[in-house]
């Protein structure tokens, strides 16, 4: 099988097995929460994109990859999308929250479908071996990262009534 044909697969897989994950545990564990507790589990996951950063480290990735524009692209995005995410965790409970929610997950969306558009233009599925241990990434972590960002967009256009947690059955 080719591995452009293996790439795309596993591609694919990490969507459709972080989607059901999304539908079955993560949207009905939040759906429920008051926004700023439902974005929270989300915002603190996206603390942890400095891992992008490993694109940047020859050994990790191939030193061929690790010294491009696209390595460094990703890298720094990557990091600036988890700065982001705890500047507007922080947030939370201020009046800050809501816009910084919004750049970040805009920022972040925009950041991880660049990374794919970029990927594709420089052939990274037909050459094998240029993300060495770092082909987790795109295959594991950015279907979670999209699937999530998702999921803010839609705690985000909500309508923000009294969604109360409630404790036995009761109002909390």
């Amino acid at each position: 099988m080719p591995s452009s044909m293996i790439w795309g697969i596993t591609v694919a897989f990490g969507f459709l097995a972080w989607g059901v994950c999304a539908a079955q545990y993560m949207w009905p564990a939040i759906k429920q929460r008051e926004r700023a507790e439902a974005l929270r589990p989300i915002l603190v996951l996206h603390g942890f994109r400095y891992i992008g950063l490993v694109l940047l480290i020859p050994g990790v990735v191939s030193p061929q990859l690790a010294s491009t524009v696209f390595a460094r692209g990703l890298a720094y995005g990557d990091l600036a999308a988890a700065t982001l995410s705890l500047l507007a965790l922080a947030a939370l409970h201020t009046r800050l929250a809501k816009p910084l929610v919004w750049l970040f997950n805009i920022f972040g969306t925009l950041d991880l479908l660049n990374a794919f558009y970029q990927g594709n233009r420089i052939s990274l599925a037909q050459t094998p071996g240029l993300l060495g241990a770092g082909y987790f990434i795109p295959i594991f972590v950015v279907p979670l990262l999209l699937v999530t960002h998702v999921l803010v967009f839609r705690v985000l256009m909500r309508k923000q009534a009294a969604v109360r947690l409630t404790v036995a059955g009761r109002a909390a």
